[in-house]
């Protein structure tokens, strides 16, 4: 697959471990400090999309085009509900995130501080 917007994605690494979470991108689970949860498709390619840029801001429209494939951002509330579905599954408290975060004005991101 070729990339569509500069972001990384090296198919043969089908098990990611960035700030504490390990996802099989096979099996399509991840393991956090709650568990082990299975992700839908767009879930799992939600946060391996996160995963490969850690600590990055990540645009809602960036996040639109990877997981989607559409640069239609009229609605991002798709968006937000996936995100919030993975705050459940990879977060102690998804509501005070710590793994991952709106960035108000810019998105989203994963991970470190930068």
């Amino acid at each position: 697959m070729a990339e569509k917007s500069g972001l990384a994605r090296n198919k043969s690494s089908q098990i990611l471990r960035v700030a504490g979470l390990t996802l099989d991108l096979e099996s399509r689970q991840v393991l956090s400090c709650s568990g082990i949860h299975k992700l839908t498709h767009k879930e799992c390619r939600l946060l391996e999309v996160f995963m490969r840029n850690p600590g990055k801001a990540l645009s809602r429209k960036l996040l639109m085009k990877e997981v989607w494939e559409t640069d239609y951002i009229g609605d991002t509330r798709t968006l937000d509900v996936h995100v919030r579905w993975l705050r459940e599954k990879i977060e102690e408290d998804p509501g005070n995130p710590v793994l991952l975060r709106t960035v108000r004005g810019a998105g989203y991101r994963f991970g470190g501080s930068k």
